[in-house]
């Protein structure tokens, strides 16, 4: 046997392209460096010939986005810089009479966690989705709802869900807000459309979701799962589930400003969705509003001794359950400076569809518009997404700048500056219009007359005697990123040449197989290694 063992791993080895790196799933490591788009399956693209003008918000109900047409409007992404796509749940879900909250339209109202939501497409439908992502050299995450079923009554016929005995569900009571106790075993939801509990500690369900996150990820090779409502599960539940999946796992903790209540949640999963800092940000940006800078530098040093690694948290600014900030902060330049926060900072960026078309939705159903009624537009807000995106791309291909340190270098009532490796951002909540006199001074780490470039302007930038680097705003508070020319190097930026062949669409087609024969050759791998430890 120990000669059949050799024979067959030097095989192994004969056959893995020397160029690929084999790896069964994606971890932490390997998602820090991405950055994310959320769509709704249902409302990112129609198919061809399909009126573009039946889907109303207010209606909430279907209106026809599929696996398919996503994987057929790939490019809107991809075009953009993005390197990773979280889509919806994917799951079965409620499809019976209109509910006094409308139909399942946005995918987390889970009927049977076994079967796929039809609406959406078919297994093949999914996996050509994944396969097309993967040839782009893209990510799949996907959300899964782990916590609850839905109903519409409070004892409902639990034979229609993937769990069938009622004692494996908490019995109904309403949650007492602030008991987390309460939070975890009572139900979300209303009496009107309930979202019946599923009891994580029975023995059954644990192994049960084990067992099916597990085909579910191989199935469908998916790379990521986003967990909706992480915090209404008891936390001990995470470890061995997200074990099971073999994937990252980044959880919604929903909550405000307490650093505490979210950071104990990094570790069960590998990270959380990072509302303290999307707070922050709101405090610090959002106009009219506090204007408090002094928001993001309390939640950065809180988050850096609480957490146990901040590179790889969520950055975001809007999702399907929290107004547009559009909606929020009237001013175009607020948007585009927090924004480039979420890029430039330590953790993984995350954009929801619409927020580079300036949608504006108050909130759950509106802040959930069909992407097509923007016509895909170009827009400054989506140019300026792929301009974050090319850089922190480049960054993160030809350097260590992902897992770099962040240190702020300066606060003012008008914004912040820091820096992450060489790069130097320096953000303004003053708005668009012009401000003669105002400026933020950023003590740079360089030394005198030191040459730097604008990523987003390409203006040429020098260092004064002492150092500093003096940002006016007589052109109104736009954002500055500011790196040695050197860095640029290979990026295809302010005139550089690009050698980046990770996301561009213009890269070497052969990119796409090298990525399939990886794919083929782990699988290999794996075989053999059982086939070697099988007992003979």
């Amino acid at each position: 046997m120990a000669t059949r063992s050799i024979s067959l791993l030097a095989l192994a080895a004969l056959l893995a392209p020397r160029c690929v790196q084999v790896a069964l799933a994606a971890t932490a490591d390997d998602w820090r460096g991405r950055s994310i788009y959320q769509v709704l399956t249902d409302r990112f693209a129609l198919p061809e010939g399909a009126d573009t003008s039946a889907c109303k918000v207010e209606d909430q109900t279907w209106c026809g986005g599929t696996w398919n047409t996503i994987r057929e409007n790939l490019d809107y992404i991809q075009d953009a810089g993005f390197t990773a796509l979280w889509i919806s749940p994917v799951n079965q879900n409620y499809d019976g009479e209109r509910s006094a909250y409308g139909d399942a339209y946005h995918g987390y109202w889970i009927k049977d966690i076994s079967k796929l939501n039809d609406r959406f497409g078919t297994a093949d439908d999914l996996k050509a989705l994944s396969d097309e992502l993967h040839k782009r050299d893209m990510y799949l995450m996907v959300d899964v709802v782990v916590n609850n079923v839905m109903a519409t009554s409070t004892d409902p016929d639990f034979s229609q869900y993937y769990f069938k005995d009622k004692d494996q569900y908490h019995p109904y009571c309403g949650i007492e807000w602030g008991n987390s106790t309460s939070e975890q075993d009572c139900w979300l939801g209303d009496e009107k459309v309930p979202l019946p509990d599923l009891d994580t500690r029975n023995a059954d369900v644990i192994s049960g979701y084990q067992s099916w996150v597990k085909e579910l990820v191989q199935t469908y090779s998916i790379d990521g799962l986003r967990i909706d409502a992480a915090k209404h599960v008891n936390i001990d539940f995470w470890s061995d589930f997200c074990k099971a999946a073999g994937v990252f796992c980044i959880g919604e903790v929903f909550g405000g400003d307490n650093v505490d209540a979210l950071a104990q949640y990094q570790g069960p999963l590998d990270s959380v969705l990072n509302f303290n800092m999307y707070t922050a940000l709101m405090s610090a940006f959002k106009i009219p509003g506090d204007l408090d800078v002094t928001k993001i530098t309390n939640t950065l040093d809180e988050s850096k001794e609480k957490f146990k690694d901040i590179t790889v948290l969520g950055n975001f600014l809007e999702n399907q359950d929290l107004p547009r900030w559009h909606n929020q902060s009237v001013d175009p330049q607020s948007l585009y400076n927090a924004m480039t926060y979420t890029f430039m900072s330590s953790g993984i960026p995350i954009v929801y569809y619409g927020q580079e078309q300036y949608f504006s939705g108050v909130g759950d159903p509106y802040n959930r518009e069909p992407l097509w009624q923007s016509n895909y537009e170009k827009t400054i807000a989506y140019n300026l997404t792929a301009t974050l995106n090319k850089f922190r791309n480049h960054l993160v291909s030809t350097t260590d700048w992902a897992t770099q340190d962040m240190t702020v270098l300066t606060t003012s009532k008008y914004g912040i500056g820091f820096t992450k490796g060489e790069v130097i951002t320096v953000l303004t909540n003053i708005g668009s219009p012009a401000q003669n006199g105002t400026q933020i001074a950023v003590k740079s780490p360089y030394g005198p007359s030191y040459a730097m470039t604008d990523v987003l302007t390409c203006q040429q930038w020098v260092t004064s005697s002492e150092g500093m680097l003096d940002v006016e705003y007589t052109a109104g508070g736009k954002p500055v990123i500011l790196v040695p020319e050197k860095l640029l190097s290979g990026s295809g930026l302010c005139g550089q040449d690009s050698n980046l062949s990770g996301n561009s669409r213009s890269q070497d087609s052969n990119d796409g197989a090298v990525n399939v024969v990886s794919r083929l050759y782990a699988t290999l791998l794996s075989a053999v290694l059982i086939f070697v430890a099988w007992p003979w």
